[in-house]
């Protein structure tokens, strides 16, 4: 069993790129911002419960990693770069922190390195069953309706938060509810002493709207770097200059990076 993605070739010798969606998103969410970065073989992957993964399952985060792995082995990528927004990030995040080889770096868009405390974890595990169980028993275009009013979305138009609900109903209800309990942030280890041990470069991206994730940021061993006219979902908002700032780090030398 591996991920579903869609590969493309790039230059000789570049490492891979490889995307990964955040929550009710697929593969196609990060390729306007890819496809300008065409030097580089990429990889972009439908998480489990999502778009072509849909049938996939996993327990937590750890069976996630593990699929990682495989699915890579699968395409025969061995020197990567992952980059991945929020949900994809934290996945992401946690990837590293297992220490793989052949990773050379990590970018991460909007994503939480984790909870510290127990009462905020339980009351997070409560809230994920309750829109797990929306997600179930709802139309969706009624749960995204509310999901997308939620404060980390504050600065989406009317005009971008009905174009979302609309692309993400979509999905599966029942296998988005699954994958949403099995990657809940109240089950995700605090990744910050882990990351603060990684030797590859770190960099993290926040829409300059975004004052959520600005602040945790700086609670990381991460370059930061805000992209401007975006909100959480900055790759969506302003590709061109999420691309260019990838480029950017990717064209940094080694030892400018670490």
């Amino acid at each position: 069993m591996i991920l579903q993605g869609t590969p493309c070739a790039g230059a000789p010798g570049k490492p891979w790129l490889v995307f990964l969606h955040g929550f009710s998103g697929d593969r196609r969410e990060w390729q306007l911002a890819g496809e300008r970065l065409g030097d580089y073989p990429q990889l972009y992957l439908d998480l489990p419960g999502h778009g072509e993964s849909a049938s996939i399952a996993v327990s937590g985060f750890s069976d996630l990693s593990d699929l990682l792995n495989r699915t890579l082995v699968s395409y025969n990528i061995l020197i990567y770069w992952l980059v991945g927004y929020s949900l994809g990030g934290r996945i992401a995040m946690y990837h590293a922190c297992q220490r793989p080889t052949g990773l050379q770096g990590l970018i991460v868009e909007g994503a939480h390195p984790g909870l510290r405390d127990d009462q905020e974890k339980a009351s997070r595990r409560a809230s994920d069953a309750h829109w797990a169980a929306r997600f179930r028993h709802e139309p969706l275009e009624a749960v995204f309706a509310d999901w997308y009013q939620q404060p980390v979305f504050a600065s989406l138009t009317d005009v971008q938060r009905q174009a979302l609900v609309a692309l993400r109903s979509r999905n599966n209800g029942t296998t988005l509810a699954a994958m949403l309990q099995a990657t809940s942030l109240a089950e995700q280890p605090d990744l910050r002493p882990a990351l603060a041990e990684c030797v590859i470069p770190f960099f993290y991206l926040y829409g300059e709207r975004d004052e959520k994730f600005r602040a945790i940021a700086r609670e990381l061993p991460a370059t930061g770097h805000q992209i401007s006219h975006a909100g959480h979902n900055a790759h969506r908002e302003n590709p061109d200059a999420v691309a260019e700032r990838l480029a950017q780090i990717l064209r940094l030398p080694i030892k400018d990076t670490l």
